[in-house]
């Protein structure tokens, strides 16, 4: 789909146009409906049926896991995926690639689910000392800015640090091995590396500071021109929204389910990385732009855009009802 092409498509879409008024009501879903949504860690299947939504989606749901934005990029690109839950940079990447992919829903926590781990034998007191290292990039990843953005903190460069490419999946190995100095890693890897083989957080108290850690939900285009498949994604926005909040009333439920149980940590280690999470916040489209311009910004400031994109051609606004309704 060319860039104008899209941006017509999305405003039509915003103003409830394409099927009808985004209303709840106006979402009828076929219980025979399809939506495949990419997963990662198996985050949303949990959460679903954590909370006891899973059964009340109203349509044939499935919930194929993948490691990293990348990947799922790629699935979405075969027509292989229908909706998928991503970090906040690979909406930007696949625009810059050229594939456009409308974000339909977006939820964030005031504190990163990211962090910035050492090696074995390395411990490093402040992010200045990230200089010279040899840090994890992951290019279409949330790590990736989140780890551009660190060096910005600390004043230094990209030039001024050696980059490994590596996949999602093979970050812990790095870490663990020393093939990198530093990784941008999250929970339980974090947890796991520390216990397991002496790696550190980097112990900079404006590591967590950072930025937020907002995720998305962005769609193939063509799955938001099918009513059936559209009215799926709203009841599915309408059934993460209240997981989500039944997630920050009953957090130590959540956290055995899925820390314990399914992630397999102890109690006292699912304890600790409880302790460091804040609430999901789900937002509106209106809500996510801001911050979505300042990923924006930070990417093409680091020579990685060719092109400063305008955060709000990204955003479609038709769920956002549905949100704000059960948020």
């Amino acid at each position: 789909m060319d860039r104008r092409r899209f941006l017509s498509f999305a405003s039509t879409f915003s103003l409830g146009l394409a099927f009808g008024p985004p209303a709840r009501a106006a979402l009828t879903v076929d219980p025979d409906t399809t939506l495949a949504v990419a997963d990662q860690s198996e985050f949303v299947r949990n959460l679903l049926e954590a909370s006891g939504e899973a059964p009340k989606l109203g349509f044939k749901g499935s919930f194929p896991n993948f490691a990293g934005g990348p990947a799922i990029l790629e699935a979405i690109r075969a027509g292989a995926l229908d909706i998928a839950y991503v970090g906040d940079t690979p909406p930007i990447q696949a625009r810059a690639a050229g594939t456009l992919l409308p974000i339909v829903g977006t939820f964030t926590r005031q504190v990163a689910q990211y962090h910035l781990i050492s090696r074995p034998g390395l411990v490093i007191h402040k992010l200045a000392e990230l200089k010279g290292k040899k840090l994890s990039y992951v290019e279409g990843s949330g790590r990736q800015v989140f780890l551009i953005e660190a060096l910005n903190r600390a004043g230094v460069s990209l030039k001024d640090v050696e980059l490994v490419n590596l996949r999602v999946a093979d970050l812990p190995d790095a870490v663990r091995s020393g093939a990198v100095d530093v990784a941008v890693l999250t929970e339980p890897h974090v947890t796991r590396l520390v216990k397991q083989v002496g790696a550190s957080p980097v112990l900079d108290p404006l590591e967590r500071q950072i930025l937020p850690s907002t995720s998305y939900f962005y769609a193939r285009p063509e799955v938001l021109t099918d009513p059936q498949k559209a009215a799926a994604i709203g009841s599915f926005l309408g059934a993460f929204a209240r997981a989500a909040k039944w997630a920050n009333a009953n957090k130590q439920a959540w956290a055995k389910h899925y820390y314990t149980d399914f992630q397999r940590l102890t109690p006292d280690d699912t304890a600790a990385v409880v302790a460091g999470e804040s609430p999901l916040v789900l937002q509106t489209a209106a809500e996510a732009i801001p911050h979505h311009q300042k990923l924006i910004d930070i990417l093409y400031q680091a020579g990685l855009l060719k092109e400063r994109f305008d955060a709000k051609s990204f955003f479609v606004d038709t769920y956002d009802s549905i949100v704000s309704a059960e948020r």
